[in-house]
């Protein structure tokens, strides 16, 4: 989709030097003569940005400003106004315009704004069209669109509704527990309870009764019968987060657990029935793990029927722009901030990272970035130190070879006004130019043309 502008200026000769400007910059332009014409071509058409002059007869850049907010939130507002009306133009500012241009401006100062807003606007739209395909197939909080994570979101899709166990492998934080989360959701046990324990954070004499109950003075302080997780789960789903941490005599007995779908409460010689399905995560090569003796290689084959690799962030670069503003917009709104973009500059950086924290760490990241923020961008300075060090990369999108371009285009007209003799007019006639042409492609300031120069 092109980004389209609509340039708002009473003097032809000045609009049709910025629609030229713009259009051969790549941009889809058309052009109004004073305020409520722009204001009549908003309402049947739809514009990305408006470029407008502040001064105009019958209706000026400032009410127009105001119209548009009116009938088309949407489109973005930049006034082009004299020094004497910088007041003015702050005004604008408050009232919803994303810039303003003081003239004598030069056409590069202009593409340069353009060229960030389209961009901005090209983000937020595919980040929106993204988040909407994902969503619609990822429940729980699981975001990204790259290959790698659509091959997850397939795995979840295929065994969300099959009875066979799951290990779901990955770096820490690279968000296991919400595919877990996600086969729960999306199969037929969705009603049934979701128990997540972490092996991790519970000593091994009490992760036992956590797992398989207990019954009444079957330890000191076991003052009551409990049923166990894997009971409480019922025909649902306990998750077992950290699996590589648990125990081996632990292990031993959720073998059995699984062999014989039945459990025996510690202290209890009475056997209970269970039929919870078992999905369990670690961040440890278990099988490596399982052929060295230190993890039960029984018990890994029974538990990863079906293993889901979930791919560290820094092999999915894809994802991190729609990462980054989704957490943008939760801490935004958590911490009453009114920040609304990550600037590009900044976006590089973030791409760049190697993420050796995964998703936690970007979460992390961008929640430091929205506290230190000044003002509406999250720029470089707001940013984690070592972010700030990652090698620059850009996100996937296409060189631009019209800057390219420009740049030869700009050598090469010196290199005809040197052989001219510095007459800018005679190089202008060799090169099919007009002057002001030649002027604005040598980054000259825009000003009314004189009528030698049109």
């Amino acid at each position: 989709m092109r980004f389209r502008i609509l340039v708002v200026d009473d003097e032809p000769s000045i609009r049709a030097e910025l629609e030229e400007a713009l259009q051969e910059a790549g941009y889809e332009t058309e052009g109004a003569g004073d305020g409520r014409d722009a204001a009549d071509r908003v309402l049947q058409e739809s514009f990305d940005l408006c470029l407008s002059d502040i001064r105009m007869p019958s209706m000026g850049g400032i009410d127009l400003l105001k119209r548009i907010g009116e009938t088309s939130p949407e489109t973005m507002v930049i006034l082009m106004t004299a020094h004497g009306e910088l007041d003015t133009a702050i005004d604008a500012l408050r009232l919803g315009a994303v810039d303003y241009l003081l003239k004598p401006f030069k056409i590069e100062e202009l593409v340069a704004k353009v060229r960030r807003l389209a961009q901005h606007r090209r983000l937020v739209l595919e980040n929106r069209n993204l988040r909407q395909t994902v969503d619609s197939r990822a429940p729980g909080g699981m975001i990204g669109g790259s290959p790698a994570m659509l091959k997850v979101l397939e795995m979840v899709d295929r065994v969300a509704s099959l009875p066979s166990h799951v290990l779901i492998t990955g770096e820490s934080g690279t968000g296991k527990d919400l595919v877990a989360r996600a086969i729960h959701d999306r199969g037929n046990r969705a009603k049934a309870p979701f128990v997540p324990i972490n092996c991790a954070a519970i000593p091994e004499t009490l992760l036992e009764s956590e797992l398989f109950g207990h019954v009444k003075g079957a330890f000191t302080g076991a003052v009551d019968n409990k049923e166990g997780l894997l009971k409480t789960a019922g025909e649902g789903t306990i998750f077992l987060d950290e699996l590589g941490e648990m125990p081996l005599p632990i292990q031993a007995k959720l073998l059995r657990a699984i062999e014989s779908r039945e459990i025996q409460p510690v202290g209890s010689t009475r056997r209970v029935q269970v039929h919870a399905r078992i999905l369990a995560a670690t961040n440890r090569d278990l099988r490596a793990e399982a052929h060295s003796g230190r993890f039960r290689e029984d018990l890994f084959y029974r538990l990863a029927v079906v293993e889901i690799h979930v791919p560290p962030l820094r092999e999915r670069r894809e994802d991190i722009p729609l990462l980054a503003n989704h957490f943008l917009e939760k801490y935004a709104r958590e911490l009453g901030r009114g920040i609304l973009r990550i600037s590009r500059e900044a976006l590089r950086l973030l791409a760049g990272h190697d993420w050796r924290g995964n998703i936690r760490e970007l979460s992390n990241a961008v929640e430091r970035a929205v506290i230190f923020a000044a003002n509406e961008d999250i720029t470089p300075s707001d940013l984690p130190d070592p972010v700030r060090a990652a090698t620059p990369r850009e996100p996937e999108y296409s060189h631009n070879l019209r800057e390219a371009t420009a740049e030869f285009e700009r050598a090469h007209i010196l290199r005809v006004i040197e052989q001219c003799g510095g007459n800018k007019r005679k190089a202008a006639r060799l090169l099919g130019l007009g002057v002001t042409s030649l002027y604005r492609k040598l980054g000259s300031p825009i000003q009314q043309p004189n009528a030698d120069e049109s």
